[in-house]
């Protein structure tokens, strides 16, 4: 599934090169997760002015309403002059004047949901419950550690549930505890404020690293131009199960939690 840095890699991908276009046609094709919520027609005339993104999803501002964009479990996005004719997993189109912005998802767990603006119910559905962005600005310290004493779920989990703080999905909270020293099934609130610091850098730096590298691509991500992510080459837990540490060369171990699967060293994160 593609996670916050996969995202992020789309967005910036495009997002200079469709601000101020204005929308000429829209294709709807097979069913998505969520409908549109409008008449495709309605939305041609309108401008492209932004394109943000919040957690996972991103949020493409016209001059009246807002398109919040989700890729699901396997799509992606492409954005050309000339984009071929529509293929059996090309689900929606955004024809503008500066190009196609093309919504391919073989999975259909994606969607292209509109709404007059983040105040709406729906979009306050999607959006409301979601945490602080952890590569802005808002992403404080202090407000994170009592975030955790609050939480008796193990660290992991509690990254993952995304309320906290968005977009640390599954390879990245592995990798983030990994670099912070601090083992995945360490109940939330016994975590030290020191041991929160080191946490609350290295999710950044993770995030930011892996917005570095293209994001990672384990099956289906590629990026908007369709390369591949490489951010996963580098990991130094995540999928590793056996092979030596890095640091020390104690086997990395392979669990489950709540059915997902987490890799740590059990020498450089005992605590």
């Amino acid at each position: 599934m593609p996670e916050l840095p996969e995202v992020e890699v789309t967005r910036l991908g495009f997002a200079n090169r469709i601000a101020g276009a204005r929308i000429e046609a829209v294709r709807v094709g097979k069913p998505l997760r969520w409908a549109l919520a409008v008449e495709p027609l309605a939305l041609v005339g309108r401008t492209v002015l932004a394109v943000r993104r919040r957690g996972k999803y991103l949020l493409v501002d016209l001059d009246e309403g807002l398109l919040l964009l989700h890729l699901g479990m396997s799509g992606s996005l492409r954005f050309s002059q000339d984009a071929p004719p529509a293929g059996p997993h090309d689900h929606f189109d955004l024809v503008t004047s500066h190009g196609t912005l093309r919504l391919n998802d073989p999975r259909r767990f994606g969607a292209v949901v509109y709404a007059q603006d983040e105040a709406a119910p729906l979009a306050m559905k999607l959006l409301g419950k979601l945490g602080v962005e952890p590569l802005g600005d808002g992403f404080d310290l202090a407000l994170f550690h009592a975030g955790l004493q609050k939480r008796q779920a193990a660290i992991k989990q509690v990254l993952l549930a995304g309320d906290l703080v968005v977009g640390v999905g599954n390879i990245y909270a592995s990798e983030a505890l990994f670099l912070a020293a601090i083992r995945p099934t360490l109940a939330a609130s016994r975590i030290s404020n020191p041991r929160a610091a080191r946490l609350h850098a290295a999710v950044r730096e993770i995030l930011a690293r892996a917005v570095e590298r293209g994001g990672s691509t384990l099956r289906d991500f590629t990026n908007i131009d369709g390369q591949s992510g490489y951010f996963q080459l580098e990991a130094t837990v995540y999928g590793r199960a056996g092979e030596p540490c890095r640091v020390c060369g104690t086997p990395i171990r392979q669990i489950r939690q709540g059915q997902r699967s987490t890799f740590f060293c059990p020498n450089c994160q005992k605590y």
